[in-house]
């Protein structure tokens, strides 16, 4: 198939070769090679190699929609290498519309001039390693079947927008000193940034990554925004650092933000995703918002009134859930609209901090009826923790939900300590129902903690057996009516003396003295 950009007649001179052997007379559309009248691929083997013999390192390049093998890829690139250095050296390169047909391997090569791949085909793969380009770099529509971008250096512009990635792609360790555009852009597999620089804007916006997006330790000097963006599996911000305020809205089903630092205020408004933020740095206000509806591209494309296209998340259950807070400072955390039914809050420090706003979600304890050795048990109904669940489950009480694998069971003396700033939190907030649960779920964790005093959980246990620690007016009442039973059955039976009994006096005379004794008579 002849490349072409479109079915407009370029504006360059091109080769006009038509092949005799194929289906349709097309015409090719390929750059002329000046001062020939044919393109690379159609140049007779002496005008090719006249062609390559006047290259020079810095020389300008421009072959749009060109068909060129494996083969000659090297042959074009061999002849702008420096024989001393053996550094292969570009000025302007223009490739729009072309056909790489084989792997095409850019690897080490500097770029001194802008360089365009707008909408050329890479069959094989495309590898850019190490590559330094020190003006634009443009692949927007470009289409790649596997791409290797390690090390790479853009010193000006890279634009990806609306380029398709079949196979993985791997950015690891590029730095991007200019604007970093890969809006619309399709990931059909795994995308890796693991340790880039992004030292200007970055734009994902209407991104769709069908595997994992991998950002493990990158930094992000000023982005202001990363997102909206699609990944239907996993996004891992782990040790990535965000320099600046940013806004990161994403649809995906796994978040780690793990030891993640975020050195000025950030956003998390997200779908779909279940958020790890063990030992992330938070050092100004933060929040996770729960997006109600799908994001908008804000591309101006027909795609902004409709919102992304969620792919394989659509139809499933949306809602933000966390996953870890422990190593967190949550003095400034703000959670909105999550779940927290799996969250771990051990190892949080300022939990008396932390806000819950809109609708939260907590763990609930068995519904119905369950055995705890031979007696039946009906467990009350509150908001537990994740770790209250692990624990009581460690203990052989049947119908907790058990710990992960590999996740330690934190003991009553800790989770005592959590359910008490967690208290003080609603407390503060001037709300004090939702406070009652885990004031109820503080005493529960004291009674059962075997480092206090016997005494002191006797006490506490009549206290949860009266009056459920004053919080369960229902059992109060049920320990008052029995009182008044008793009492009751007890008049009843032995009932109260109809006459009070009166003085009886008893004396004795001896010689000239009287002695005398009253007394009242058991009635």
């Amino acid at each position: 198939m002849t490349p072409q950009l479109s079915d407009a007649t370029p504006s360059w001179p091109y080769c006009g070769h038509v092949s005799p052997s194929a289906e349709t007379h097309e015409r090719c559309l390929g750059r002329r090679v000046d001062p020939y009248r044919r393109c690379l691929k159609h140049l007779g083997d002496d005008h090719r190699a006249a062609y390559l013999a006047q290259l020079r390192p810095g020389s300008d390049l421009d072959h749009r929609c060109t068909s060129i093998t494996e083969n000659l890829l090297a042959l074009l690139l061999d002849a702008v290498r420096d024989p001393d250095t053996q550094q292969i050296t570009l000025g302007t390169v223009r490739f729009d519309g072309a056909q790489l047909l084989g792997d095409a391997d850019f690897g080490g090569v500097h770029f001194k001039g802008p360089a365009s791949f707008e909408q050329t085909t890479f069959l094989g793969t495309a590898r850019f390693v190490a590559t330094a380009f020190d003006e634009d770099a443009r692949f927007e529509r470009a289409q790649f079947r596997g791409a290797q971008f390690r090390d790479a250096a853009f010193d000006s512009n890279a634009w990806f927008g609306q380029a398709q990635f079949t196979d993985d792609v791997r950015f690891d360790r590029a730095r991007f000193s200019g604007h970093a555009r890969f809006g619309l852009t399709t990931f059909s597999g795994n995308a890796a940034f693991d340790g880039a620089q992004f030292l200007g804007s970055v734009g994902f916006h209407g991104a769709h990554i069908l595997g994992c997006a991998w950002f493990d330790g990158a930094r992000f000097e000023t982005a202001s925004r990363l997102g909206p963006l699609v990944c239907e599996e996993a996004v891992d911000l782990s040790g990535v650092i965000f320099a600046a305020p940013v806004v990161i809205e994403a649809a995906t089903r796994r978040m780690w933000c793990t030891q993640t630092e975020w050195a000025a205020k950030a956003t998390l408004r997200l779908r779909y995703a279940t958020v790890d933020l063990t030992d992330a740095v938070l050092a100004h206000p933060f929040s996770i918002i729960a997006q109600t509806g799908p994001f908008t591209d804000r591309t101006g494309t027909e795609r902004t009134e409709e919102g992304l296209e969620e792919g394989a998340l659509a139809g499933s259950d949306a809602r933000v859930r966390v996953a870890s807070l422990r190593g967190v400072d949550a003095a400034h955390v703000v959670l909105h609209n999550v779940d927290l039914t799996l969250c771990r809050l051990s190892g949080a420090v300022h939990l008396d901090q932390l806000r819950l706003e809109g609708e939260y979600l907590l763990a609930p304890p068995p519904v119905g009826i369950c055995r705890r050795g031979l007696l039946p048990v009906r467990w009350t109904k509150r908001r537990t923790l994740a770790e209250e669940q692990h624990w009581r489950a460690a203990q052989g009480q049947d119908a907790w939900a058990a710990a992960p694998t590999g996740v330690k069971v934190v003991e009553p003396t800790e989770l005592a300590s959590v359910y008490r700033q967690l208290r003080k939190s609603f407390e503060d907030g001037k709300n004090e129902p939702d406070a009652a649960d885990f004031y109820y779920g503080e005493m529960e964790m004291r009674r059962h903690d075997q480092q206090r005093p016997r005494a002191e959980r006797t006490l506490l246990t009549l206290y949860w057996a009266v009056s459920g620690y004053g919080m369960r007016a229902s059992r109060a009442l049920a320990w008052l009516l029995g009182a008044m039973a008793t009492t009751v059955l007890v008049m009843t039976l032995w009932g109260i003396p109809k006459v009070a009994a009166r003085p009886e006096s008893t004396g004795r005379l001896t010689g000239k003295s009287i002695s005398m004794t009253s007394g009242i008579p058991i009635p």
